[in-house]
């Protein structure tokens, strides 16, 4: 498809900016009104635009004429629209209105053209069913001012072709946009994100918990440009109520409770646009007194309705998690997006908030999205989710569901072990032997569970009877500086682990020798089955331990044990290995089930924060001075104090009860 005209219905605040937009980009553009004196304002705020954007050098002064040249007005969709290749509708959001200007326009337009509507919330398929060539109609929601802001969410109806999405995509990063792609959804992704957050605003004024002044004054103090009750009063109050109308028709019943807003429209306070709103306007500025603030309303809380949002459109596979956070970000002119937000919670205190921001406001809205309320808030995050399965029928006990898998490796089989353990085996049977390729995916990997709030510890082992007979020496070497590099890249992966701000524990069983014993060692904690084998053959092959071997093994077991272990590539069983130190406990009967069981006895007992830097404190004593180390402790000690974690497990001491340790 090519695109070489465009025509654009409505000349009001939208679409003159739209019309800009293409003319800037070096396409003539048809700007369609009912009116001449709205075409010729319209024209006239262009000129404006161009000329402010000369004298910002942002264009070249002769460039202002030239654009302008390149728009024509038409006062008749059927003069205007004939022999263009997309048409965008940008009229007010009102289905009987779009309807005539979508019908009108595909009577005149070839059968190859594209039709795009500018609407910012009413799905694609109620708009399609006006016409007949529904493969060649989507979404191209602009965001106000247009020239300004880079957004475009790209909207596939149920009917559009992937060729005319590909297309308009192509198109609009042409034009200087970025497109995301949305698939059809009431309110698309940014207008949805930010449908309960004005819920949840308009509550707080019907219920009298905070004067709008106050909870602008917070926001403006958390270094926002406007506070929500100023935005919408900029938007429109009269846009913002049809906004929650079409949202409590079409997601929930619960929008529909909001009553000031309905109570200013009726008394035509329709906002900066009638002079009056949530605040008086004069000049284009709303009269707020900032001098107070409210403490009624946290930052966290409205995060946590983005958050809460953002994933009920992951499930619903509206976009993806980058399309989502790019949406965010570039549509509400942000430096971070519901996404980045997501990465700092856990499940469990995003379910337990929203589960009472739910209950306060008794709306159902608030409520926590299925994946936060099953603990699969990272899994949403990361485009992980499977689809949703229906629930059956029978009444009968079901078959145990698989654990919730944390990515899919070839070499790595990865999974989250309840709520806060992630257990990593390595897969390579018979004796997973480690290559390049299976060191890169476990390197992945903990990067992915280095920034995972909800995992406390990760547990390594091996599948199958074995933890790993050390490196796989069968690949092609060329040479001496490749076989080097494939030490490093063990070196720099087993790093990885030792460096990790989680409690890492090794399971070990079957053989663990060589680079298998060295990825043991690399863990804080070392379990073994009494009849494991452990040992480092490399110089009865010639060679050395090259993953860490020589350094951290005198470390723990002291210097005369690792020298003899290491020279005579003599194996020790694990019963021997405990008895020396370097296993701190024996397995039994099911070593898979036991490391699980002590794993998770980690999780819930040890609070992740002081462990953190009780393991960077153990593993920085052998390599700082003691006086230095000791000032480290000392200031670690000190933070330490300062933390959410610390308060609960005095708290939980004295209440003679378990620890509920967050990580905060």
């Amino acid at each position: 498809m090519k695109f070489e005209k465009v025509a654009v219905v409505g000349a009001g605040e939208m679409g003159h900016g739209i019309a800009e937009v293409f003319a800037l980009a070096g396409l003539p553009v048809s700007l369609i009104d009912v009116k001449q004196d709205i075409l010729d304002r319209a024209k006239s705020r262009i000129a404006d635009s161009l000329k402010h954007m000369a004298s910002r050098g942002r264009i070249k002064p002769e460039q202002v004429d030239q654009v302008l040249s390149r728009i024509s007005t038409y006062t008749s969709i059927e003069e205007g629209a004939r022999g263009v290749d997309l048409a965008i509708e940008a009229v007010p959001e009102r289905i009987d209105v779009k309807s005539q200007v979508l019908k009108a326009l595909e009577a005149v337009l070839s059968p190859d053209a594209v039709i795009g509507t500018n609407t910012s919330s009413i799905l694609i398929s109620e708009l399609s069913q006006f016409l007949s060539r529904k493969d060649r109609f989507l979404g191209t929601h602009f965001f106000n001012p247009p020239v300004v802001m880079k957004l475009v969410e790209v909207v596939k109806g149920p009917e559009t072709s992937d060729a005319t999405v590909d297309a308009v995509m192509e198109l609009m990063k042409s034009i200087g946009k970025v497109p995301v792609r949305v698939k059809d959804s009431v309110g698309f992704i940014v207008n949805r994100i930010e449908g309960p957050e004005l819920l949840y605003f308009c509550l707080l004024v019907d219920r009298g918990l905070a004067k709008p002044s106050e909870v602008d004054a917070f926001f403006r103090s958390q270094g926002l440009p406007m506070g929500p009750y100023e935005l919408m009063d900029y938007v429109g109050l009269d846009v913002v109520q049809e906004l929650l109308k079409y949202y409590a028709a079409k997601l929930s019943k619960d929008y529909g409770k909001c009553r000031t807003i309905g109570d200013l429209v009726s008394k035509g306070y329709l906002g900066m646009k009638a002079g009056r709103g949530f605040y008086e306007w004069e000049g284009g500025k709303a009269k707020i007194d900032l001098s107070r603030q409210t403490d009624k309303v946290g930052l966290l809380d409205v995060m946590l309705l983005e958050v809460n949002e953002a994933v009920k459109l992951l499930e619903e596979g509206v976009a993806s998690p980058d399309d989502i956070e790019t949406a965010v970000k570039l549509g509400l002119n942000r430096p971070f997006g519901p996404i980045t937000v997501a990465k700092t919670l856990t499940s469990s205190e995003a379910r337990e908030k929203l589960e009472a921001m739910s209950k306060d406001f008794d709306c159902e809205v608030f409520a926590p999205a299925r994946s936060i309320r099953d603990g699969r808030l990272r899994e949403a995050i990361e485009g992980r989710l499977q689809p949703a399965q229906p629930k059956p029928e029978s009444t009968q006990p079901q078959a145990p569901q698989p654990a919730p898998t944390y990515g899919d490796y070839k070499n790595l089989r990865v999974t989250k072990v309840g709520d806060r353990v992630v257990r990593i085996a390595l897969n390579r049977p018979k004796l997973n032997l480690m290559n390049v390729e299976l060191l890169e995916e476990l390197g992945a990997v903990l990067d992915k569970v280095k920034g995972d709030p909800e995992v406390f510890v990760v547990l390594i082992t091996g599948e199958g009877g074995t933890f790993s007979a050390g490196a796989d020496l069968s690949a092609y070497v060329a040479d001496s500086v490749q076989f080097s590099e494939f030490s490093r890249i063990g070196e720099r992966t087993f790093r990885k682990i030792v460096e990790l701000p989680k409690i890492t524990v090794a399971e070990i069983k079957g053989y663990a020798l060589g680079g298998g014993l060295e990825l043991a060692l690399s863990c804080d904690i070392r379990l073994a089955t009494p009849d494991a084998t452990l040992g480092f053959p490399e110089v009865t092959l010639g060679i050395l331990p090259g993953w860490g071997g020589t350094q951290r093994l005198p470390r723990l077991i002291g210097m005369s044990r690792a020298m003899e272990l290491i020279l005579t590539g003599r194996r020790i069983n694990g019963r021997e290995a405990h008895e020396i130190g370097l296993v701190a406990l024996l397995l039994g009967q099911d070593p898979d089930g036991e490391a699980v069981k002590y794993a998770e006895s980690l999780a819930t007992s040890s609070a992740p924060i002081a462990a953190r830097f009780a393991k960077m404190l153990v593993n920085k004593a052998s390599e700082v001075p003691e006086d230095v180390g000791l000032e480290m402790e000392s200031t670690a000690f000190g933070i330490l104090f300062g933390t959410q974690d610390m308060k609960e497990g005095v708290s939980a001491l004295l209440q003679k009860r378990k620890p509920n340790f967050r990580g905060k």
